[in-house]
């Protein structure tokens, strides 16, 4: 029997992660792990207690704003920034972490994950926004694509 590398394993809960997603855009998921231990997740959609873009609608779709572009008009919270925000709530230190994401990080992702201390980044899935992985290399931030 062959097990799946630890990278391998991750990246294949994402998988089920990302079905929490409520964006009609793209499904997006995180996990943050520390010594090979889950210590955070998350996935993209709207904030606690407010309507989902399922119900509302795309606001970004209705006008026609490409992927990658004007995350100020997005009612979502990005998956890597909901797995900042419940180790903080959960007082759970992600220093030095990993955290494997679906995505490339966006670039207002990229300054919180170099921000929060994150040293690796593993992702399988490409975004459109090169100045994010620019970024995280100038942080020496070290970014895997599997």
């Amino acid at each position: 029997m062959e097990r799946p590398s630890w990278d391998e394993y991750f990246l294949e809960i994402l998988q089920v992660v990302k079905k929490r997603s409520t964006c009609l855009r793209r499904q997006v998921a995180a996990i943050i792990v520390q010594d090979k231990r889950i210590i955070a997740t998350g996935y993209n959609g709207a904030p606690k207690g407010v309507a989902h873009c399922g119900e509302v609608g795309c606001l970004r779709e209705q006008m026609g704003i490409p992927s990658g572009e004007r995350h100020e008009l997005c009612r979502g919270i990005h998956a890597e920034q909901n797995a900042i925000i419940q180790s903080a709530v959960h007082g759970v230190a992600i220093k030095d972490a990993t955290i494997y994401i679906t995505h490339s990080p966006c670039i207002l992702c990229a300054k919180m994950l170099i921000n929060a201390g994150i040293k690796r980044i593993v992702y399988s899935g490409d975004y459109p926004d090169e100045l994010s992985l620019s970024l995280l290399n100038e942080a020496k931030i070290l970014v895997d694509k599997r």
